[in-house]
């Protein structure tokens, strides 16, 4: 799969891409997810994988600017599975349903004919 790019996240809270050595927004960070780049953030001071809290102010920033789609309720109850004992079962089955929703979306796209019901012929006698 090749190598995972490394982000580096600054006191400063400016975030440095190493491989084009610059500095890059959130929205450059969307793009390299998009554009399904492996990567990896890491915080300068403490060296710890941060990648998670990066993705989540992403989708922060798509929620605030752009089309919302995770309603309060959800995020709501998502807040309150933190610490239950089925919390991992959760994000295992929230992944999934994602992943399947995303492959019967890419398989609509590339045949939009074979979602659509066919009227049944009559037989004849």
């Amino acid at each position: 799969m090749g190598t995972t790019r490394i982000i580096k996240k600054y006191p400063n809270r400016r975030l440095y891409d190493t491989e084009e050595s610059r500095y890059i927004t959130l929205a450059d960070v969307r793009s390299l997810v998009l554009d399904g780049v492996n990567f990896a953030v890491i915080d300068k001071k403490s060296d710890a994988n941060i990648t998670r809290c990066v993705l989540l102010q992403v989708i922060c920033e798509q929620e605030q600017n752009g089309e919302a789609i995770l309603t309060e309720g959800f995020l709501s109850q998502v807040i309150r599975i933190y610490g239950n004992a089925d919390a991992m079962q959760m994000a295992d089955h929230l992944e999934d349903s994602l992943n399947r929703f995303l492959a019967h979306q890419n398989n609509f796209s590339r045949d939009p004919s074979q979602f659509h019901s066919k009227p049944e012929t009559p037989k004849t006698p």
